[in-house]
């Protein structure tokens, strides 16, 4: 009785080569064409066969490494490891660090992927080096990978090693990695449409000033910022710290770090400056503690759980969309 196929592969198919290897393996398993201990064919067999790259058979065997279906024994080849082939996701998450409203994102991250997948975090810390072992290191490990490039360009050729529909990019949409799904931010924009929603409020100041200390901060918004005040006639600044900058009254200042806004909130109350009435601040990034700090701080927020939520349907679901997390402003008053 001849040997029933393994693998098929559909040249005129747009699903990717690799997930037809995949699928194929799944489906001989599901039919009892394969059974555990079976050994499959072996990835020259199979490039030579189908005309394919070693690398596009390498992508599909990790992938069922990763997944417990396919183990290797070192100079024999590939065996059917299990045929339980509903096995858990297994989530890669990169990020470029932790604070307090990346712990929103990671928390929503988590609680919508459970029973669902395991999550392993890493953060490079905008190093470039680290970003790049964790990458190279999870390969083959995963079945999903979640990155967040941060500042990084010209990332295209390392997350090419990645299987491409399994992978999903956070926070930023890069021209480089069009090609794949991301849930992101519009830096520009945010800030643009914030100070439009609240340009009642910023009317009463005379000057804004605008503190974008820059490097791994994005660029795009001081134009947002320059945008909204040139349309409106509204005196400005960008600087990039406080340092040498003497606050005055009928100013409203927007602060991207953290330790800047304790700093003008400690200035204002040795000026005597009352929050929201003849001096404002704006913080970014909202956070529980910034609901209380001097009566509550205004602040322009994507919805970092929201942003969780979105990114653990796209991994369930395969959802390859790209979609823009709205911010906006959270009025309190310190402006």
């Amino acid at each position: 009785m001849p040997r029933r196929r393994v693998i098929s592969i559909n040249a005129k198919s747009s699903v990717p080569k690799y997930r037809q290897i995949i699928d194929s393996v799944l489906n001989s398993i599901e039919k009892r064409h394969l059974k555990k201990g079976d050994k499959v064919p072996s990835i020259n067999q199979i490039c030579s066969e189908f005309n394919l790259s070693r690398d596009t058979v390498m992508f599909a065997f990790n992938e069922l490494k990763a997944k417990g279906i396919l183990k290797s024994q070192p100079g024999k080849g590939y065996y059917i490891a299990s045929t339980e082939i509903k096995v858990e996701e297994r989530v890669f998450v990169l990020f470029d660090e932790l604070n307090a409203f990346k712990e929103d994102l990671y928390n929503s991250l988590i609680n919508s992927l459970r029973g669902k997948a395991t999550v392993e975090v890493y953060f490079h810390h905008f190093n470039y080096k680290v970003f790049k072992n964790l990458i190279t290191e999870s390969i083959g490990n995963y079945t999903s990978y979640l990155i967040m490039p941060a500042t990084f360009d010209n990332t295209g050729h390392l997350l090419s090693k990645l299987p491409q529909d399994r992978v999903y990019i956070i926070d930023r949409l890069k021209p480089e990695l069009s090609k794949y799904p991301v849930v992101y931010q519009d830096f520009e924009q945010d800030f643009y449409d914030a100070l439009v929603e609240g340009k009642e409020m910023i009317e009463k100041y005379r000057k804004l000033v605008f503190v974008n200390p820059g490097g791994k901060e994005p660029a795009e918004r001081s134009e947002g910022f320059r945008r909204f005040c040139e349309e409106n006639n509204i005196r400005y600044e960008i600087v990039k710290s406080l340092i040498g900058v003497k606050p005055s009254l009928w100013e409203a200042y927007f602060l991207i770090s953290d330790r800047d806004l304790v700093e003008m909130v400690k200035i204002a109350k040795y000026c005597k400056f009352k929050l929201g009435k003849k001096f404002g601040v704006v913080s970014f990034n909202d956070t529980m503690l910034k609901e209380v700090v001097s009566g509550g701080i205004t602040t322009i927020s994507t919805d970092f759980t929201e942003m969780g939520k979105m990114l653990a349907n796209m991994v369930v679901m395969r959802d390859k969309s790209q979609v823009r997390n709205k911010a906006r402003m959270i009025v309190r008053n310190s402006l």
